[in-house]
């Protein structure tokens, strides 16, 4: 089975349940499915912090990074009190968008994580969506050449974008399905118990 790499790229202020949920989904497949896909994470450093302070540090730092060893690239969102913008409109940050996207490769975001995919100019005059909240991050979206769609998900060329922290896990089970089949991506969405899974009651004492 040829392995497909997933490259998690964080920037510092990244939203932990949005990142997670491409490490959970992936990570399943991995052990419990097919083997197929692997998550590699990657930052401008290898310290980052999430929101709310969580301390990761990362596999490899982007000037490690060799883009044609991965087949995705996944960008959770952040927040902009934990200044998620810093690293995720740096020139650095969106050069690598820049780089899996001029070699086909798929891109994957959740909520905000839209904002660097839409400033590194790759889905200029292409739909997609972003943060649905009071219409700012939407807005900002759309300056970017963005025909913004209110769904929440949306996919073209190969680039995938949502709206909140709601979607993430459909967003990781897209991701899936896109680099291995339907069957497969069904087959762990059984296996984590999101299809087909009878709820137990709960026993109060």
């Amino acid at each position: 089975m040829e392995q497909k790499k997933i490259l998690l790229l964080l920037a510092d202020g990244f939203e932990i349940y949005e990142a997670s949920v491409f490490i959970d989904v992936m990570g399943w497949n991995l052990v419990d499915g097919d083997g197929s896909t692997k998550v590699t994470t990657c930052g401008l450093r290898k310290d980052l912090s999430s929101t709310f302070g969580f301390k990761v540090t990362t596999d490899i730092t982007v000037d490690e990074l060799i883009v044609d060893e991965y087949d995705a690239l996944a960008i959770p969102g952040g927040f902009n009190e934990y200044n998620f913008y810093d690293d995720a409109y740096h020139e650095i940050f969106l050069n690598v968008i820049q780089e899996f996207h001029q070699k086909g490769k798929i891109i994957a975001s959740i909520c905000t994580g839209a904002l660097p995919i839409g400033k590194s100019g790759i889905l200029t005059g292409k739909c997609g969506t972003t943060y649905n909240r009071g219409g700012v991050r939407q807005k900002t979206l759309s300056e970017y050449g963005v025909n913004v769609v209110n769904s929440p998900i949306v996919i073209e060329d190969r680039i995938i974008t949502s709206w909140n922290p709601s979607t993430a896990l459909d967003v990781a089970f897209t991701l899936l399905e896109m680099l291995t089949n339907k069957e497969q991506c069904d087959y762990i969405k059984g296996m984590m118990g999101f299809l087909d899974e009878k709820v137990a009651p709960v026993n109060q004492v």
